[in-house]
């Protein structure tokens, strides 16, 4: 099986794979400082502590082995900002997307832009055809960066329970398929075009 990139280049911020618990004072210290802008909608920051951070720690490392989540911090000079990953969907062609910034780093367009570069890398793998991105029908915001890459809205589905303290229990579920370009760069042994290239463009976040 091939794996991703460790690192991803990404301007001004890069995308890296965790580095154990070497990552673990820095790794506490972004979900501390998070923690209150992710409890509305992400149900593990309700239960953050040390034991939690230092077990997704461990955990990131045996997931991007066997290739269930690949996970990366999100640093700009040399700072933790926010988490991205992908994790195998429902069917083994399929993977899904998932991110968060530390408050302080939203609205500068640092969401779009990590998601834009994890879409590239994972069509960069031979068994990836397509991608998925989730989030609460309450959660109005998360919208916009599936829809600003080019992600199609694709169905609503319960949720699995209990639902996330803000939201209404209804996932949306967006997907894109693998681009003809990068199948092709791909079966052809060449590098995978870059972001701007599928018309991916970064936008506000």
């Amino acid at each position: 099986m091939e794996r991703p990139r460790q690192l991803i280049e990404c301007g001004d911020f890069v995308l890296r794979r965790w580095r154990g618990q070497d990552d673990f004072a820095a790794a506490f210290t972004l979900i501390e400082e998070s923690v209150d802008h992710l409890r509305p909608w992400e149900l593990w920051a309700t239960r953050h502590s040390e034991t939690s951070t230092r077990g997704f720690l461990t955990r990131s490392a045996s997931q991007w082995a066997s290739g269930d989540v690949y996970n990366y911090a999100i640093t700009q000079v040399d700072t933790l900002i926010g988490m991205c990953q992908s994790y195998r969907g429902a069917e083994p062609r399929g993977r899904r997307i998932g991110y968060w910034l530390h408050p302080a780093a939203t609205g500068q367009g640092i969401a779009t832009g990590a998601t834009a570069a994890m879409v590239t890398e994972m069509f960069t793998l031979p068994e990836v055809d397509y991608l998925e991105i989730t989030h609460d029908l309450a959660n109005i915001s998360s919208a916009a960066i599936p829809r600003r890459l080019g992600f199609t809205e694709v169905r609503h589905q319960q949720a699995m329970p209990p639902a996330a303290p803000a939201g209404v229990g209804i996932d949306v579920i967006w997907r894109l398929n693998r681009p003809a370009v990068i199948t092709d760069a791909v079966r052809a042994g060449r590098p995978a075009p870059v972001v701007e290239d599928l018309r991916l463009r970064p936008g506000p976040r």
